[in-house]
């Protein structure tokens, strides 16, 4: 059951996290993102995460833990989105010293 609830909650990280960044790369514009802040690299990095977090769904074998994986799930869903609330991805930006997006 832990391995469940590990892989779940950090598939609603990985879930959530990929929505701005699929979003602002499909609609054509910057955001903070490690591999860069064209529009293009968020949206395959949007995508990317939707894949990994599909797959931390598929190990973290759900149907054993229904219950257990769909609050850890949420619960991830919840931290990543107070921290895009928050403008965490423009904070992390400036932290660790990468450009910001153009205005």
């Amino acid at each position: 059951m832990i391995q469940a609830i590990v892989l779940a909650f950090l598939a609603g990280l990985m879930g959530f996290n990929g929505i701005p960044h699929f979003v602002q790369g499909i609609t054509g514009r910057e955001f903070p993102n490690l591999t860069g802040n064209s529009a293009t690299n968020n949206a395959v990095g949007g995508l990317s995460a939707f894949a990994i977090a599909g797959a931390l769904l598929a190990l973290a074998h759900v149907a054993d833990h229904v219950w257990a994986a769909l609050v850890a799930g949420a619960a991830g869903a919840v931290v990543m989105t107070v921290f895009h609330a928050r403008r965490g991805a423009y904070w992390m930006s400036a932290r660790f010293g990468k450009p910001l997006p153009n205005a």
